[in-house]
C-alpha cells in the first residue's frame, strides 16, 4: 500500500502528496461486508406490492356450479376455485415489506473496504477543493477533463459544498453525494471516486468514530 496519495488541483496539476491514514487506508477489502451491503440496498429499493387474490378474495362463485353427485363430472364447490380459470391463486404474492437495516458497524467496514478497493485499483482522485465562479455543468465538465476522467465518477462534497451538486446534475455519467451521506454502494456504484480534502476528512472522521 502507498504511504500517501497525490492531490490535484481543478487545474489536474499535483499540488502536494498527502500521507493517508493506515487506520483506514489499510487495503483491506471485505468482499463479505460488501455483499451485505449491496444485499441490503437492493432489498430496500423493492417496492413489494405485487399481489394476487385467493379464492375467498376472488368476486362471485357463490353458487355451487350443480349438484354434487349423479352428473357424471367432478364435484365443484364454486367457480372461483384455484382449479377454474378466473379462480383464485394457490399461495400467490401479497404486498410485504422488504425493507430491513444492517449495523452501523458493518455499514462503515463495508465503506472502508469500498474505498480502499478504489484505492487498490487506482481509481480514487484527490481533489484539493472545488471552487466554481458560476453554477453551470461545463464548468464540473472542465474540472472532468482536466483530471482526464471519462467514467461514470462520483464526486463526495463536504456538506458546505452542496451547492456544487447543482452544477453536476446535468451530467450524467456523473453523481454527487456528501461525505455525511456517502456509503458503499455509492462507490461501488461508480468507476472513478473522486474526493475533495475537506470531504476526505469528514469521511476519517465517520470511519474513526
Amino acid at each position: 500500500m502507498p504511504d500517501n496519495i497525490a492531490v490535484y488541483n481543478q487545474e489536474g496539476k499535483q499540488v502536494e502528496k498527502m500521507e493517508l491514514n493506515k487506520n483506514i487506508f489499510d487495503g483491506i477489502v471485505n468482499s463479505d461486508l460488501l455483499y451485505q451491503v449491496v444485499k441490503m440496498y437492493h432489498a430496500n429499493k423493492r417496492q413489494g406490492t405485487a399481489s394476487t387474490k385467493t379464492r375467498g378474495e376472488v368476486s362471485g362463485g357463490g353458487k355451487k356450479p350443480w349438484r354434487q353427485k349423479h352428473t357424471g363430472r367432478a364435484r365443484a364447490g364454486s367457480i372461483r376455485s384455484p382449479l377454474w380459470k378466473g379462480g383464485g391463486v394457490v399461495f400467490g404474492p401479497h404486498p410485504r415489506e422488504f425493507n430491513y437495516t444492517l449495523s452501523k458497524k458493518i455499514r462503515l467496514g463495508a465503506l472502508k473496504s469500498s474505498i480502499n478497493a478504489k484505492l487498490n485499483s487506482e481509481d480514487l482522485i484527490i481533489i484539493e477543493k472545488i471552487s466554481l465562479d458560476n453554477l453551470k455543468t461545463k464548468e464540473v465538465s472542465k474540472i472532468l477533463n482536466n483530471l482526464k476522467i471519462e467514467d461514470k465518477a462520483l464526486i463526495v462534497l463536504d456538506p458546505k459544498e452542496k451547492n456544487i451538486s447543482q452544477a453536476a446534475r446535468n451530467i450524467p455519467t456523473v453523481q454527487t453525494t456528501s461525505s455525511s451521506d456517502l456509503s458503499a454502494y455509492d462507490v461501488l456504484h461508480s468507476k472513478k471516486l473522486i474526493l475533495t480534502k475537506s470531504a476526505l476528512k469528514g469521511i476519517i472522521s465517520r470511519l474513526k468514530g
